[in-house]
This record gives C-alpha cells, structure tokens and sequence, in this order.
C-alpha cells in the first residue's frame, strides 16, 4: 500500500517542490517536504527513520543532492534515491547510476511522468 511509503522531496525550488508533492500525495505517497539537504538532515530522526524514497534535485545551494543521499545512507543504506534536475549531464547520469537504488528524472517533467517513475522506483 502506497500510503506506508514515506517520501522526503528536497528541492529548492518552492513551485517545483509544492507541484511534485501535490501530485504525490494525490497518488497515496505520504510527503515530507525540505527545500534545502540541510533542512533535509535537520528533520526529526523517527521521520527520516521512516523514509523509503529521497526525490532530491541535483544541483542545490551548500549541500548537494548526491551528498544528502550519502549522508542520508549512513542511517538508511537500502533507501531509494531518485534525483531530478534540469542539468541533464552525462557524466553526472554516468557516476549516479552506478549507486545501487539511483534513478534519475530528467525536469522538467509532468505529474504522470513523476508518478510513473516514483511506481517504477519502488517496485511492484
């Protein structure tokens, strides 16, 4: 059942960050949303305890999207990670993809587009 899936969206950009939670949450997903990896960290432990999915940008100011997912693996290492961003770069797709669990949506994307990938993420 979807709605036992916790989700912590980080993403620094207020309109992009309330339009994925939205269509997240209409799909059942229960949303924990950060705008910034620092915030992300600074949330409650039994919240990120219960976190099974990171959608995170890639590019953010101070912490990045990649050095949140490490430091968010330490405490959760089977946590899945799907990282949007509008910079697309190969080398960046290159060395993510190689992470267990790290997917990649390129933005910008639709609602059905991020649901997709959000289902496809997580599995049957």
């Amino acid at each position: 059942d979807q709605a036992m899936y916790k989700v912590l969206l980080v993403e620094d950009e207020d309109a992009v960050r309330s339009f994925a939670a939205r269509a997240l949450r209409n799909k059942g997903y229960t949303v924990i949303e950060a705008a910034s990896g620092e915030q992300a960290l600074a949330l409650p432990a039994e919240q990120l305890e219960r976190v099974e999915l990171l959608i995170s940008d890639v590019v953010m100011p101070n912490l990045d999207g990649p050095s949140l997912a490490a430091e968010l693996r330490l405490r959760r290492p089977n946590l899945r990670v799907l990282f949007i961003s509008g910079y697309a770069e190969d080398s960046l797709r290159t060395s993510l993809a190689k992470s267990p669990h790290v997917n990649f949506l390129p933005k910008p994307f639709s609602l059905s587009q991020l649901a997709g990938k959000v289902k496809e993420v997580m599995g049957p």
